[in-house]
């Protein structure tokens, strides 16, 4: 199971509830039942608009993915997705990166909600389930937009080991926040203490996956038609900008856009995730 236990899964969900209700948003909530797990989703914005599925990363929850595009509602019909086996609604089950399992996954939930022309937006590993839902069946699929994305390359294990999975394992093992504002530090170009609870929560009370991450074959990304823009950050450890762009360029041949995101960290500032956003919206309809 993904949580620990239920006191600990009760206190994510607080916390998911809370920062729901703090967006002040009008929204409503659909859960859809996957042959992978049921699959929490929040709806805002008109539904006769541009449909948008938003896709948060690893440790993330859809209503803090929702805080960093606040205004996508405004010119797409916005579904949040919260991602299977992770601190959020949705079931726990963790499917198998190596497969397609993933974009399996997705498609299946975008022709639940009867979709189609869908953009995709996915964060970190939501870029991943972007990509994978590409290889899987990418008619369904408009544009994509990746940021700082799992699946395309990896950084120096040697340096996340030390600047990150091991003050991380101190931090799961001791509690002490001081191992946790290390990793916070490391992935955040910007933190506030939302933020930094809801690592923290979701660290100690959930089995995280340290699993490899995988990288998309070169054969595989040049089958991908769908336009695909990139926003990758100069300073991630985890996949840097400079060697994500070129090695995107490289094997993706339906790059519409590359966009450095010049001193951030794997997590943008909320300055750059408005740049971001803004750039988004000036998309839809072309």
């Amino acid at each position: 199971m993904f949580f620990k236990s239920k006191e600990g899964k009760d206190k994510i969900l607080s916390l998911y509830n809370q920062k729901l209700n703090e967006l002040n948003i009008e929204y409503s909530e659909e859960s859809v039942e996957t042959k992978f797990g049921v699959t929490n989703v929040i709806i805002t914005g008109n539904v006769k608009k541009t449909p948008l599925l938003l896709i948060h990363g690893t440790g993330g929850c859809s209503p803090l993915i929702l805080e960093s595009f606040p205004n996508l509602s405004s010119t797409y019909c916005v579904y949040a997705i919260d991602v299977l086996a992770q601190p959020n609604k949705s079931a726990e089950n963790r499917l198998d990166m190596k497969s397609l399992d993933y974009g399996e996954w997705l498609t299946e939930v975008i022709i639940l909600l009867g979709l189609k022309d869908v953009t995709l937006v996915g964060f970190s590993f939501g870029g991943f389930i972007s990509l994978k839902t590409l290889e899987f069946n990418q008619r369904l699929i408009k544009h994509v937009f990746l940021i700082a994305p799992v699946y395309i390359v990896n950084g120096n294990p040697f340096v996340g080991l030390f600047k990150m999975f091991i003050p991380l394992k101190k931090f799961i093992k001791t509690g002490n926040d001081d191992y946790l504002k290390k990793v916070i530090k490391v992935l955040f170009s910007e933190a506030d203490d939302f933020a930094i609870q809801f690592m923290g929560t979701t660290f100690q009370n959930c089995n995280m996956d340290f699993s490899p991450l995988p990288v998309i074959a070169k054969k595989s990304a040049q089958q991908i038609e769908t336009p695909i823009t990139i926003f990758a950050c100069e300073n991630d450890i985890m996949f840097p900008g400079r060697k994500l762009i070129k090695r995107a360029k490289r094997i993706f041949s339906s790059i519409e856009d590359v966009v450095l995101i010049e001193d951030a960290k794997h997590v943008p500032s909320s300055k750059n995730f408005k740049k971001i956003e803004d750039l988004i919206i000036d998309k839809n309809g072309y």
